[in-house]
C-alpha cells in the first residue's frame, strides 16, 4: 500500500513529462466553471490566457527549468510556446 502511495505522490509532485499528461493533470485540477469558460473561449482568443493560465502552467510545470521533458514533448525550447500548445490541447479536449 505504501508503495502505491509513494508512486502516486511522486506523480503529483513531479511535473508532467508529456502534453497529454499535462492536459490530464489540468483537467483534474480545474473547476467545472474554469473548464466551461475555457471551452467557450474562441480558439483565436486563447492567446489572451498567456499571462493567466499560461503563466500558471509555465510555473507549476517547471517549463523554465533546463532539461524539462515537457518542453521536449512540445517540440520547443521556449516555455511560452509550450504553454500555448498545452492550452490549445486542453481547449481541444474540452470541445468534445
Amino acid at each position: 500500500m505504501t508503495d502505491t502511495w509513494s508512486r502516486q505522490l511522486k506523480n503529483i509532485t513531479e511535473p508532467p513529462k508529456t502534453v497529454a499528461d499535462a492536459v490530464k493533470r489540468l483537467l483534474a485540477i480545474l473547476t467545472g466553471e474554469q473548464k466551461l469558460m475555457l471551452a467557450l473561449t474562441p480558439e483565436d482568443e486563447l492567446f489572451d490566457l498567456h499571462f493567466t493560465l499560461g503563466l500558471a502552467i509555465r510555473n507549476a510545470f517547471g517549463l523554465h527549468e533546463p532539461g524539462n521533458k515537457l518542453l521536449v514533448d512540445c517540440g520547443t525550447v521556449h516555455p511560452d510556446d509550450a504553454s500555448e500548445m498545452i492550452i490549445k490541447e486542453l481547449w481541444k479536449k474540452l470541445q468534445c
